[in-house]
């Protein structure tokens, strides 16, 4: 019977979680604000002693539940009306590099190493501080840099040249077995696509791990052999 009851509080408990958390909107965990990531503590630990402990009542901890989303949501509503507010409470987006030269305030104030600039920085392939115009440490934790000017890639509009609009490919084949509805959806047949395999070698769907193709028709396909492990000879 024990564990009827604890099956029952973990069904009804995550389906109100999964009900509350879709109403009031989804973010990934890396970008949830401070408020947000100590409601789930919080939210955790009262599951947690309901879950382990059968004979607390089952009804106080779906109101400390509903209770505690509902207070997150309005403290989200007044970080979103509210900037004052929002800096008291909240770590905002701030500057750490400013025209090449780090912010020592700044950093300080968030407990931001130099080290831990580096290494974000080197995660968006920069690897020399000169190249940095601005970065900027969001409320998540994560940085956004903007390079100098001499630093940026060059763009088609800057050489006044037309872009070619890009289309989102389709699956076609995934583990051998034909994606029917897609080939019908790209206006295509077998008998265009056993075409195109051809030109891959391709006799049997059997052969193909993984294919795909673009509306404009363009191709790619991943055949069942193996390649070479690459960290069978380096070590990564």
């Amino acid at each position: 019977m024990i564990y009827l009851i604890i099956t029952l509080r973990i069904v009804s408990i995550m389906a109100l979680f999964l009900f509350l958390i879709l109403k009031t909107g989804r973010r990934k965990l890396s970008e949830l604000p401070v408020y947000d990531f100590l409601s789930i503590i919080v939210i955790g630990s009262v599951i947690g002693a309901d879950i382990a402990e059968p004979d607390v009542p089952h009804l106080p901890t779906l109101f400390a539940v509903v209770l505690i989303i509902v207070l997150q949501y309005l403290v989200s509503c007044v970080l979103l009306y509210n900037k004052k507010i929002a800096r008291k409470i909240t770590f905002g987006p701030t500057v750490v590099i400013q025209n090449g030269q780090f912010i020592k305030s700044n950093m300080k104030r968030l407990k931001y190493p130099v080290e831990n600039v580096m290494m974000a920085l080197r995660e968006k392939d920069i690897f020399d501080l000169n190249e940095v115009e601005f970065a900027i440490i969001e409320g998540s934790g994560n940085i956004s840099v903007l390079k100098k000017p001499e630093f940026l890639p060059v763009t088609p509009s800057d050489m006044k040249l037309k872009a070619e609009q890009k289309n989102l490919a389709v699956p076609l084949i995934i583990d051998g077995k034909l994606q029917e509805g897609n080939l019908k959806q790209l206006n295509h047949d077998k008998a265009w696509l056993a075409k195109q395999l051809a030109q891959f070698d391709v006799q049997n769907y059997s052969e193909v791990f993984f294919a795909d193709c673009t509306p404009e028709g363009k191709l790619f396909v991943s055949k069942m052999t193996e390649t070479d492990n690459f960290n069978d000879k380096f070590d990564l």
